[in-house]
Protein backbone atom coordinates (compact mmCIF):
# COMPACT_ATOMS: atom_id res chain seq x y z
CA UNK A 1 0.00 0.00 0.00
CA UNK A 2 1.56 3.63 -0.94
CA UNK A 3 1.52 6.23 1.22
CA UNK A 4 -0.81 8.21 -0.46
CA UNK A 5 -3.20 4.65 -0.12
CA UNK A 6 -2.69 4.79 3.16
CA UNK A 7 -3.32 8.68 3.78
CA UNK A 8 -6.48 8.22 2.03
CA UNK A 9 -7.36 4.76 4.15
CA UNK A 10 -6.68 7.13 7.38
CA UNK A 11 -8.91 9.86 6.24
CA UNK A 12 -12.06 7.64 5.47
CA UNK A 13 -11.11 6.14 9.04
CA UNK A 14 -11.51 8.97 11.00
CA UNK A 15 -14.53 10.27 8.92
CA UNK A 16 -16.04 6.83 10.03
CA UNK A 17 -15.61 7.20 13.78
CA UNK A 18 -16.96 11.10 13.44
CA UNK A 19 -19.83 9.80 11.46
CA UNK A 20 -22.13 9.80 14.37
CA UNK A 21 -21.35 13.29 14.94
CA UNK A 22 -21.81 14.54 11.75
CA UNK A 23 -25.15 13.22 11.87
CA UNK A 24 -26.24 14.89 14.55
CA UNK A 25 -24.81 18.06 13.87
CA UNK A 26 -26.62 17.78 10.39
CA UNK A 27 -29.92 17.34 12.46
CA UNK A 28 -29.27 20.93 13.97
CA UNK A 29 -27.25 22.81 11.58
CA UNK A 30 -28.39 21.43 8.03
CA UNK A 31 -25.35 23.78 6.29
CA UNK A 32 -23.13 21.79 7.66
CA UNK A 33 -20.01 20.90 5.99
CA UNK A 34 -18.91 16.47 6.44
CA UNK A 35 -14.82 18.16 6.34
CA UNK A 36 -15.63 20.55 9.24
CA UNK A 37 -16.68 17.69 11.14
CA UNK A 38 -13.26 15.81 10.44
CA UNK A 39 -10.83 17.70 12.46
CA UNK A 40 -8.43 20.11 11.05
CA UNK A 41 -6.07 19.48 13.28
CA UNK A 42 -5.24 15.74 11.59
CA UNK A 43 -3.84 17.56 8.82
CA UNK A 44 -0.60 19.02 9.13
CA UNK A 45 2.23 20.63 7.31
CA UNK A 46 5.19 19.05 9.46
CA UNK A 47 8.65 19.08 7.40
CA UNK A 48 10.37 15.82 8.71
CA UNK A 49 13.70 14.83 7.82
CA UNK A 50 15.42 11.53 8.19
CA UNK A 51 18.92 11.33 8.04
CA UNK A 52 20.72 8.73 5.41
CA UNK A 53 24.20 7.27 5.50
CA UNK A 54 25.76 4.09 3.95
CA UNK A 55 25.62 1.49 6.49
CA UNK A 56 22.43 2.33 8.85
CA UNK A 57 19.93 -0.44 9.25
CA UNK A 58 17.36 -0.56 7.16
CA UNK A 59 14.80 -1.63 9.51
CA UNK A 60 15.51 1.79 11.53
CA UNK A 61 14.40 4.03 8.94
CA UNK A 62 11.49 2.39 7.14
CA UNK A 63 9.56 1.29 10.64
CA UNK A 64 9.53 5.19 11.29
CA UNK A 65 9.42 6.41 7.76
CA UNK A 66 6.08 4.02 7.29
CA UNK A 67 4.48 5.81 10.17
CA UNK A 68 5.34 9.39 9.25
CA UNK A 69 4.42 8.49 5.89
CA UNK A 70 0.73 8.18 7.38
CA UNK A 71 0.50 11.47 8.84
CA UNK A 72 -1.52 13.47 6.32
CA UNK A 73 0.09 17.01 4.91
CA UNK A 74 3.37 15.88 6.16
CA UNK A 75 6.63 15.72 4.03
CA UNK A 76 9.07 13.95 4.94
CA UNK A 77 12.98 14.24 3.32
CA UNK A 78 15.30 11.31 3.04
CA UNK A 79 18.74 13.08 3.34
CA UNK A 80 22.02 11.83 2.61
CA UNK A 81 25.26 14.15 1.70
CA UNK A 82 24.38 13.73 -2.39
CA UNK A 83 21.17 11.70 -4.37
CA UNK A 84 23.55 9.24 -5.19
CA UNK A 85 21.22 5.85 -3.45
CA UNK A 86 22.52 4.79 0.01
CA UNK A 87 23.06 0.82 0.58
CA UNK A 88 22.21 0.27 4.32
CA UNK A 89 24.35 -3.19 5.87
CA UNK A 90 21.38 -5.27 4.93
CA UNK A 91 22.23 -4.30 1.29
CA UNK A 92 18.91 -2.49 0.93
CA UNK A 93 19.21 0.40 -1.65
CA UNK A 94 17.23 3.52 -1.24
CA UNK A 95 17.51 6.69 -3.00
CA UNK A 96 17.88 10.22 -1.23
CA UNK A 97 15.03 12.65 -1.78
CA UNK A 98 17.09 15.96 -0.72
CA UNK A 99 21.20 16.71 0.33
CA UNK A 100 22.20 18.17 3.52
CA UNK A 101 22.01 21.11 1.12
CA UNK A 102 18.55 20.86 0.08
CA UNK A 103 16.58 20.20 3.00
CA UNK A 104 14.43 22.51 4.89
CA UNK A 105 16.83 24.75 7.47
CA UNK A 106 13.68 24.81 10.16
CA UNK A 107 12.07 21.47 10.96
CA UNK A 108 9.50 19.82 13.00
CA UNK A 109 11.55 16.64 13.35
CA UNK A 110 15.31 15.70 12.94
CA UNK A 111 15.83 11.80 12.85
CA UNK A 112 18.40 9.31 12.55
CA UNK A 113 18.49 5.35 12.29
CA UNK A 114 21.14 3.61 13.74
CA UNK A 115 23.79 0.54 13.03
CA UNK A 116 27.19 -0.71 13.58
CA UNK A 117 30.37 0.39 11.67
CA UNK A 118 28.31 2.74 9.57
CA UNK A 119 26.96 4.91 12.04
CA UNK A 120 30.52 5.01 13.56
CA UNK A 121 31.76 6.65 10.04
CA UNK A 122 28.93 9.09 10.18
CA UNK A 123 29.41 9.84 13.60
CA UNK A 124 32.64 11.01 12.60
CA UNK A 125 31.89 12.64 9.66
CA UNK A 126 32.33 16.34 10.04
CA UNK A 127 29.72 17.04 7.36
CA UNK A 128 27.32 15.01 8.70
CA UNK A 129 27.91 16.11 12.42
CA UNK A 130 27.52 19.84 11.27
CA UNK A 131 24.02 19.07 9.56
CA UNK A 132 22.65 17.40 12.38
CA UNK A 133 24.39 20.36 14.88
CA UNK A 134 22.65 22.99 12.72
CA UNK A 135 19.32 21.41 12.01
CA UNK A 136 18.74 19.91 15.29
CA UNK A 137 19.40 23.21 16.87
CA UNK A 138 16.22 24.59 15.77
CA UNK A 139 14.38 21.49 15.40
CA UNK A 140 10.86 20.98 17.11
CA UNK A 141 11.93 17.67 17.76
CA UNK A 142 15.31 15.39 17.93
CA UNK A 143 15.13 11.67 17.70
CA UNK A 144 16.70 8.41 16.40
CA UNK A 145 16.31 5.27 16.76
CA UNK A 146 18.74 1.95 17.88
CA UNK A 147 22.42 3.58 18.13
CA UNK A 148 21.16 6.64 16.16
CA UNK A 149 21.43 8.11 18.94
CA UNK A 150 25.68 7.68 19.50
CA UNK A 151 25.07 10.40 16.27
CA UNK A 152 23.35 12.80 18.56
CA UNK A 153 25.43 12.70 20.96
CA UNK A 154 28.32 13.24 18.36
CA UNK A 155 26.98 16.25 17.14
CA UNK A 156 26.19 17.24 21.24
CA UNK A 157 22.30 16.90 21.17
CA UNK A 158 21.90 14.77 23.63
CA UNK A 159 23.95 16.65 26.26
CA UNK A 160 21.99 16.87 29.86
CA UNK A 161 18.69 14.74 27.94
CA UNK A 162 17.80 11.26 29.04
CA UNK A 163 17.96 8.88 25.90
CA UNK A 164 17.95 5.18 24.77
CA UNK A 165 19.67 3.43 22.05
CA UNK A 166 20.61 -0.33 21.38
CA UNK A 167 21.35 -2.73 23.98
CA UNK A 168 24.96 -2.63 23.46
CA UNK A 169 25.76 0.90 23.78
CA UNK A 170 23.49 2.39 25.65
CA UNK A 171 25.50 2.91 28.23
CA UNK A 172 28.09 4.85 25.74
CA UNK A 173 25.43 7.30 25.81
CA UNK A 174 26.68 8.74 29.07
CA UNK A 175 30.00 9.48 27.47
CA UNK A 176 28.16 12.18 25.76
CA UNK A 177 26.55 13.75 28.66
CA UNK A 178 23.29 11.47 28.07
CA UNK A 179 21.72 9.99 30.92
CA UNK A 180 21.11 6.54 29.16
CA UNK A 181 17.41 5.35 29.92
CA UNK A 182 16.37 1.70 29.66
CA UNK A 183 12.94 1.85 27.89
CA UNK A 184 11.29 0.93 24.59
CA UNK A 185 10.88 4.82 23.62
CA UNK A 186 12.50 7.32 26.00
CA UNK A 187 11.66 11.01 25.62
CA UNK A 188 12.83 13.81 27.64
CA UNK A 189 11.53 17.16 26.61
CA UNK A 190 12.29 17.37 23.17
CA UNK A 191 14.24 14.94 22.44
CA UNK A 192 12.61 11.25 21.67
CA UNK A 193 14.84 8.38 21.10
CA UNK A 194 13.78 4.56 20.35
CA UNK A 195 15.61 1.59 21.59
CA UNK A 196 16.79 -1.08 19.18
CA UNK A 197 15.34 -1.98 15.46
CA UNK A 198 11.99 -2.98 16.06
CA UNK A 199 11.65 -0.55 18.43
CA UNK A 200 11.45 2.31 15.61
CA UNK A 201 7.85 1.05 15.06
CA UNK A 202 6.59 1.83 19.21
CA UNK A 203 8.65 5.21 18.14
CA UNK A 204 6.91 5.90 14.90
CA UNK A 205 3.76 5.36 16.72
CA UNK A 206 4.89 7.79 19.68
CA UNK A 207 5.53 10.32 16.90
CA UNK A 208 2.47 10.05 15.27
CA UNK A 209 0.33 10.41 18.50
CA UNK A 210 2.59 13.75 19.38
CA UNK A 211 2.20 15.21 16.41
CA UNK A 212 -1.72 14.46 15.23
CA UNK A 213 -3.54 12.37 18.67
CA UNK A 214 -3.80 8.55 20.14
CA UNK A 215 -6.60 8.11 17.88
CA UNK A 216 -4.93 9.07 14.96
CA UNK A 217 -1.93 6.89 15.66
CA UNK A 218 -4.32 4.10 16.63
CA UNK A 219 -5.68 3.78 13.23
CA UNK A 220 -2.08 4.02 11.82
CA UNK A 221 -1.14 0.88 14.60
CA UNK A 222 -4.56 -0.91 12.81
CA UNK A 223 -3.33 -0.09 9.25
CA UNK A 224 -0.45 -1.35 9.95
CA UNK A 225 -1.63 -4.47 11.51
CA UNK A 226 1.22 -4.13 14.06
CA UNK A 227 -0.13 -7.05 16.52
CA UNK A 228 3.40 -8.54 18.46
CA UNK A 229 3.42 -11.87 19.13
CA UNK A 230 6.96 -12.94 18.23
CA UNK A 231 7.29 -16.70 18.02
CA UNK A 232 10.15 -16.60 20.64
CA UNK A 233 11.17 -14.50 24.04
CA UNK A 234 14.33 -13.18 23.15
CA UNK A 235 14.55 -10.00 21.68
CA UNK A 236 15.73 -8.37 24.97
CA UNK A 237 18.40 -8.84 27.48
CA UNK A 238 16.15 -9.17 30.11
CA UNK A 239 14.25 -12.35 28.49
CA UNK A 240 17.14 -13.45 26.28
CA UNK A 241 18.50 -16.78 27.66
CA UNK A 242 22.18 -16.88 28.47
CA UNK A 243 23.29 -19.26 25.45
CA UNK A 244 21.71 -16.86 23.21
CA UNK A 245 23.33 -13.84 24.92
CA UNK A 246 26.97 -14.97 24.98
CA UNK A 247 27.39 -15.34 21.35
CA UNK A 248 25.46 -11.39 20.55
CA UNK A 249 27.57 -10.08 23.57
CA UNK A 250 30.81 -11.41 21.95
CA UNK A 251 29.74 -10.21 18.12
CA UNK A 252 28.95 -6.59 19.30
CA UNK A 253 32.24 -6.80 21.41
CA UNK A 254 34.17 -4.54 18.68
CA UNK A 255 30.95 -2.44 17.93
CA UNK A 256 31.09 -1.80 21.64
CA UNK A 257 34.36 -0.88 21.85
CA UNK A 258 34.46 1.13 19.01
CA UNK A 259 31.74 2.81 20.15
CA UNK A 260 33.30 4.09 23.76
CA UNK A 261 36.22 4.90 21.85
CA UNK A 262 33.93 7.42 19.63
CA UNK A 263 32.39 9.03 22.74
CA UNK A 264 35.77 9.21 24.75
CA UNK A 265 37.36 11.07 21.45
CA UNK A 266 34.04 13.29 21.51
CA UNK A 267 34.38 14.10 25.14
CA UNK A 268 38.25 15.59 24.85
Amino acid sequence: MTDINRREALVLAISAAFAPHAFAAEQTQPDHKMPEVKGEHWMGDEQIAMLMYPGMTVLDLIGPQSMFGGLMGAKVYLVAKSLDPVTSDAGVTITPTATFKTCPNDLTVLFTPGGTDGTLAAARDAETLAFMADRGARAKYVTSVCSGSLILGAAGLLKGYKATSHWSVRHVLAGFGAIPTDARVVRDRNRITGAGVTAGLDFGLTMVAELRDPFYAECCQLMAEYDPDPPFNAGSMKTAPPEVKAPMLEMLADFVKKSEALAASTKS
